[in-house]
């Protein structure tokens, strides 16, 4: 139920977002590729959806709470790493948000929640449209893995003329 045209502005969105809002630095690179099935990369999935009338997309980033990762986040301060890597999950969610808020004005957005990756396999339960995971690689070093999930009600094509970088932003609370 989702045309071509859909599937692959979800996914010109998503990557335009994670390039800009999962990086603590935007000169740091955040190389996308596609991962085979349900991949799930580490132990914690970091789920946001957004909702509309016509659709809902659930996006998970999965962390693993490593060396590497935890360096890049937490910069060396003590804590949650899934605590703060929400944080930039939210940042990316908003961005998507911002992207498809010009092709459906009446969208929804949730508050970031994390599950184990275990959960992944439960995705199939929602019977969704349009499922895909992909293989993060940021500043050379952090591995994250992604799954986009859409669920549609009716057919569902746009075209979103070009996914556009989030602009730098200080932290504004956004309100809806």
């Amino acid at each position: 139920m989702i045309g071509p045209q859909a599937q692959d502005s979800f996914e010109r969105i998503f990557f335009a977002a994670a390039r800009t809002r999962l990086v603590t630095d935007p000169q740091h690179a955040c190389e996308i590729a596609p991962a085979p099935g349900d991949l799930a990369q580490g132990e914690h999935a970091v789920l946001l959806t957004i909702s509309s009338m016509q659709f809902r997309l659930l996006l998970l980033l999965h962390v693993k709470d490593d060396e590497a990762t935890r360096a890049y986040y937490m910069g060396g301060a003590e804590g949650v790493l899934v605590d703060t890597f929400m944080e930039f999950c939210n940042l990316c969610c908003g961005a998507m948000n911002q992207q498809l808020v010009e092709h459906f004005p009446d969208l929804g957005m949730s508050t970031p929640y994390a599950l184990g990756s275990q959960c992944l396999p439960y995705l199939r339960v929602l019977k969704p449209d349009h499922v895909k995971s992909y293989a993060l690689t940021i500043d050379g070093t952090v591995r994250l893995g992604a799954t986009l999930c859409i669920c549609t009600r009716s057919p569902l094509d746009f075209v979103a003329v070009e996914a556009v970088e989030a602009h730098d932003s200080a932290g504004e609370l956004e309100l809806f």
